[in-house]
């Protein structure tokens, strides 16, 4: 038992260490649950039959509908503020969810976004309007996305299908717990780059722990 603690410790200071002085609101915090179970996005097609599930996967899950073009703002601030910080890390993904026919309009998204950096874990999902809709009425939020199926909050799902957020913050609107406005550039930076940092260190944590915990089983 004491070198299974010792063990711990030192796998788990680091992590605190990284919390403390990297997040601003929630030190030590869970991201708090919001939502579960989050629909999957089996009826989706992509990009050469490329398997994309938000199960057993940290998700950054984004509605473009059929307005690609017009978001492509917001998937920048995305991708400078959010991506470019934590792409490597295993099991993180972005998926967006796009309509039928904006396979042209992605593809030319991806090009511009692979300028500066890989694109590997930017998964788009093509469907239906009306399977884009189930999957953000799944959400349960009180969000709509607009005439086109897209939205510009952007959520964070866990490996679970657990919808991911904050609550009851005196400073916080009820749409700004549930997701986080690309409009905004400070709220990316600021309120859902610590959230991510959070959520990250929770599964590394996560996963230290079971391998000290078989290491320690297996002598």
């Amino acid at each position: 038992m004491k070198k299974y603690f010792v063990l711990t410790l030192l796998f788990a200071l680091p992590i605190v260490a990284y919390l403390f002085f990297s997040s601003g609101i929630n030190h030590f915090a869970i991201l708090p649950t919001l939502t579960k179970p989050i629909s999957e996005i089996d009826n989706f097609h992509t990009f050469q039959n490329e398997e994309v599930r938000l199960k057993d996967h940290i998700s950054v899950l984004f509605f473009m509908g059929n307005r690609v073009k017009e978001m492509e703002g917001h998937a920048f601030n995305l991708n400078e503020k959010i991506y470019d910080k934590n792409y490597q890390f295993k099991d993180f993904q972005f998926v967006i969810l796009a309509e039928d026919g904006q396979e042209q309009a992605v593809q030319d998204l991806l090009n511009q976004l692979g300028t500066t950096i890989d694109v590997k874990n930017w998964k788009f999902a093509f469907g239906s309007q009306n399977n884009i809709q189930g999957v953000f009425e799944s959400l349960q939020t009180p969000l709509q996305l607009n005439e086109g199926g897209a939205n510009e909050h952007v959520f964070i799902i866990d490996k679970e299908l657990a919808l991911r957020g904050r609550k009851d913050e005196e400073d916080k609107t009820v749409v700004e717990n549930y997701g986080y406005d690309t409009s905004s550039v400070a709220e990316l930076s600021n309120i859902m780059s610590d959230d991510i940092k959070v959520i990250l260190a929770e599964y590394r944590l996560a996963t230290k722990g079971n391998a000290i915990k078989d290491n320690d089983e297996k002598l």
